[in-house]
């Protein structure tokens, strides 16, 4: 099955990313994609803000981590043409914008590591870091990168 027949099982749409700042989408090194962070944002608009823990719940968090996923596939389909290219999801990194005393990173970066694991199967599941962090990018709960796996074309 294709990655997009999947996607359209899921009824999930995988945006454009378009980098606003100096820097790739993403560099690939052989076999191996490296994806830079994505917030979850849409058409450029932050759809999620705060600090989780303290003005986001963990549920919350968790949508917030699966769109800046989602937002990770769309940098991989823009270098790669197509998501079809995509081995496996080798690594995720997630940094979760944390109050005084949150411990539940894992929980927030969940999100993201599900809709992977819905989306690829087995090949979507990774290597992952929850990191808690005090600030992210206008304001955003969470920031994910993401090292994939492509093949040939």
């Amino acid at each position: 099955m294709s990655v997009y027949d999947k996607l359209r099982e899921l009824n999930l749409v995988v945006p454009r990313v378009v980098p606003r700042f100096q820097f790739a989408p993403g560099v690939q090194v052989g076999n191996l994609l490296f994806l830079s962070g994505q917030t979850p944002e849409v058409d450029g608009k932050m759809q999620y803000a705060g600090i989780v823990g303290a003005t986001i719940d963990v549920e919350t968090a968790k949508k917030a981590a699966r769109l800046a996923a989602l937002n990770c596939l769309g940098e991989a389909e823009a270098v790669l043409g197509s998501l079809d290219r995509i081995e496996r999801i080798v690594r995720l990194i997630g940094y979760v914008r944390s109050a005084p005393g949150f411990g539940e990173q894992p929980l927030v970066m969940n999100g993201a590591s599900e809709l992977l694991i819905e989306i690829f199967g087995e090949r979507g599941r990774h290597a992952r870091a929850a990191l808690g962090v005090s600030e992210l990018p206008f304001g955003a709960p969470v920031e994910i990168e993401m090292i994939v796996q492509t093949r040939e074309r």
